[in-house]
This record gives C-alpha cells, sequence and structure tokens, in this order.
C-alpha cells in the first residue's frame, strides 16, 4: 500500500519538482555569481595588501638608492660605476621620462599609473625625487614576484568558497522545501480528493449504465426512449471523465502488458459505444478502415481512441461528420466541428488547457493522449482551421 502511495504522489508532485528545480537552479546561480563577485574582492583586497607590504620594503630600498645615487652625483669624478645591490634592481629616469641608465628586467615602466604596480613576475615601485641628483627625476625599484601570496589566496579561495557554496545551498534546499510545503499539502489534498471522488463515482455510474444497458426499449413510450437516451448520453460523458481520472490517479502507474491489438476491431466497438453521443448531435460516421494490428498496452490504446473520439463528437457542429482513416502504421481521427486557431495548436496538448468553455471536461484527455503516444515513441499531427474542424493524424 505504501509503495502505491508513492508511486500516485510522485507522479502528482511532478510540478512540485520543477518548480524545486527552477528555484534551486536560479538559487545556484545567484549563489555562484556571489561567491565569484566576494572571491574577486578577496583576491583583489589581498594583492592591495601584498602590495601595501611591498610598498614599505621598496620604500626602504628606494631611500637606500637615493643616498647612493647622491654620494654618486656628488663624487661623479672620481666614481662612475653605478650602484648595484643584490636585493633589488633599479633604474633612473628624467623629468621627460626618458631613460638615464637601467638594470631593470622588465623596462615597460608605468609612470602614469599607481607608485606601486605589478608586472609578469615582477614588483615596481616608482619614486619621485625631490633633488636631481645624475639628472634623475623618477627612481624605480624593482624586485622578483614568487607569486607565493597567489597560492595562498587561491587556497582561501577554494576552500572557504566550497564551503560556502555547501551551506549555501543547503540552507536554499531547506527554504524551497520551506517555500514549497504550502502547495505540497494542497497537491496532497487535491490528489486524495480526487482519489476518493474517482472510488465514489465508480459504483453509481457502473450501477447506471449496466441497468441502462438491461431497460428494453421496446415496450417504451417515445418520449421514455428519448430520456432514456439523454442519460445515456451523459452517462457515458461522465464514464469517459471517470476513466481519464482513473488513468491519472492510479492506472499511468500500473505495469504495461503490451499485445497485439487488431485496431480495427477495437474501432469499431468504440464507434459503437460512442455512437448514442453522436446520434444526439444528428452526426454522420465515415468510416475507412484497413486491416491494422499494434503492439501496446490495450487499455491505454482505448484511452487514446476514446479521447480523440470523444472530442470529435463533443466538438463537432450539428449534422456534422465524423471520420476514422486508418492504415498500417496510420490512424486519421477527423472531424467537421468548430475547429482550433492555428497560433493556439501547440498548446493543445497541455494539461488543464481548454479552448472552449462552452463544452464539458477538465482539458485533461489530450494530455493523457500524448502521455500514451510519447511513451510507445509515436508521433500526432494536429491539423486544424478554425470554423472548419480537425484531424489528428497518428503515426507508428
Amino acid at each position: 500500500m505504501l509503495v502505491s502511495k508513492n508511486k500516485a504522489t510522485s507522479s502528482l508532485l511532478k510540478s512540485e519538482k520543477k518548480s524545486l528545480l527552477r528555484f534551486l537552479t536560479l538559487y545556484v546561480a545567484m549563489v555562484t555569481f556571489m561567491i565569484m563577485l566576494l572571491s574577486l574582492f578577496y583576491y583583489q583586497s589581498q594583492e592591495k595588501l601584498m602590495l601595501s607590504d611591498q610598498r614599505a620594503v621598496l620604500t626602504k630600498y628606494a631611500y637606500i638608492q637615493t643616498r647612493r645615487l647622491k654620494v654618486l652625483h656628488h663624487f661623479f669624478e672620481e666614481k662612475r660605476d653605478y650602484p648595484r645591490d643584490p636585493r633589488f634592481r633599479s633604474a633612473i629616469y628624467d623629468l621627460e621620462h626618458r631613460k638615464i641608465f637601467s638594470l631593470l628586467e622588465d623596462e615597460n615602466v608605468r609612470f602614469d599609473q599607481e607608485e606601486i604596480y605589478r608586472t609578469k613576475g615582477h614588483i615596481h615601485l616608482v619614486k619621485t625625487l625631490d633633488e636631481f641628483y645624475l639628472g634623475t627625476r623618477y627612481l624605480v625599484i624593482e624586485v622578483e614576484d614568487d607569486g607565493k601570496w597567489k597560492g595562498e589566496i587561491w587556497k582561501n579561495i577554494l576552500g572557504y568558497g566550497t564551503l560556502g557554496f555547501v551551506l549555501f545551498m543547503l540552507f536554499g534546499l531547506f527554504l524551497a522545501k520551506l517555500f514549497l510545503r504550502p502547495m505540497r499539502d494542497s497537491i496532497m489534498l487535491l490528489d486524495r480528493f480526487i482519489k476518493d471522488t474517482t472510488h465514489e463515482l465508480n459504483t453509481p455510474l457502473s450501477s447506471i449504465l449496466a441497468n441502462i444497458e438491461m431497460m428494453d426499449t421496446d415496450v417504451m413510450v417515445e418520449k421514455n426512449k428519448k430520456k432514456l437516451a439523454r442519460i445515456n448520453i451523459a452517462a457515458k460523458t461522465v464514464s469517459v471523465l471517470y476513466k481519464d481520472l482513473t488513468y491519472l490517479t492510479l492506472d499511468q502507474e500500473k505495469e504495461s502488458h503490451d499485445e497485439e491489438i487488431d485496431i480495427k476491431a477495437l474501432i469499431h466497438d468504440r464507434a459503437e459505444y460512442f455512437s448514442t453521443l453522436a446520434q444526439s448531435k444528428q452526426l454522420e460516421c465515415d468510416l475507412d478502415l484497413k486491416d491494422a494490428k499494434i503492439t501496446m498496452d490495450r487499455r491505454k490504446f482505448t484511452r487514446v481512441i476514446d479521447n480523440l473520439l470523444s472530442n470529435a463528437i463533443k466538438y463537432n457542429k450539428r449534422h456534422g461528420t465524423v471520420g476514422i482513416k486508418l492504415r498500417e502504421g496510420l490512424l486519421v481521427i477527423w472531424d467537421t466541428g468548430i475547429g482550433i486557431n492555428e497560433e493556439k495548436t501547440p498548446f493543445i496538448f497541455d494539461r488543464y488547457m481548454r479552448f472552449n468553455d462552452s463544452e464539458g471536461g477538465f482539458g485533461i484527455g489530450l494530455s493523457i493522449v500524448k502521455q500514451i503516444l510519447d511513451q510507445y515513441h509515436m508521433s500526432i499531427e494536429v491539423k486544424s482551421k478554425e470554423g472548419e474542424g480537425t484531424s489528428m493524424v497518428l503515426r507508428w
């Protein structure tokens, strides 16, 4: 009993799962973007922190080099060697940014940028001198950038980012389930209502149809015959709806029992069943049937035929025609009814979609048809013109 309940519940909660999937997709995208944005801010802040630390060191080196340039400037005649230091490399430029002397490995100096900056593998500090020793206006200090700080940053980003993503996802899942709980409760309530209602309909409906079949119309007056015919029509209309509801709530979860079906014989049987409905609208039936067989579940294929025939009768005009053409691998059910606007035909198989409020039904019949045909890899094509009629073309 529990397994059956779980299957039915799973079937009815597809809309909840779709809503949950959409929410989580949007939530994951938002969380990912937020983590990437935070990671970028963290990277930039750590880079600035590193440059701030390097600024203090390079400023010290610049002070040392400036003193050496001062000495060289005053004793240039005696000592002409440019001062070097194993801890850094340096270069001097004049007021017009022209190079005077350089030991730099990367000589692409940015005079219009910030005082300290990174290049590929190097860190530069550009120091503006107050006194023009040897004609120098700008002193550039260069040190190697070993990139260790980057490794530490990426380690933190990946570690904390992954942890944050997991925590956000757990919170998002909890939040989604919390928001969807009212929807789940409503679906479960509707599920129980449909099952209970369907169960309660079975006994009186079967009783009505059985008693109608047993009535002797030969002894009835014409007035009573018409009344009985109207009762029969109403009962069979409700019966089609009942079978659709039963299929949605119970039968679709049952295992399929495929068998070879004589389609011609089945169509004759279902046409006879719906003959009372057709006669009520004075419809003409045009049958063009050849022998054809198909292997599938008889119960499901009957639902397909019943829904298509029921719609062809229901949405037909008085004194119209319902036609059925059968060939091997082809079944066409057509009518001369009200038709459907061409712009609306792509939505004809959507559940609860109705295009005519003057006729009964909940808009679930064609949804069931499409579901069954997709299960057996059969195609259905809708040809319809408003005011002229509709054709349903099945191929397998």
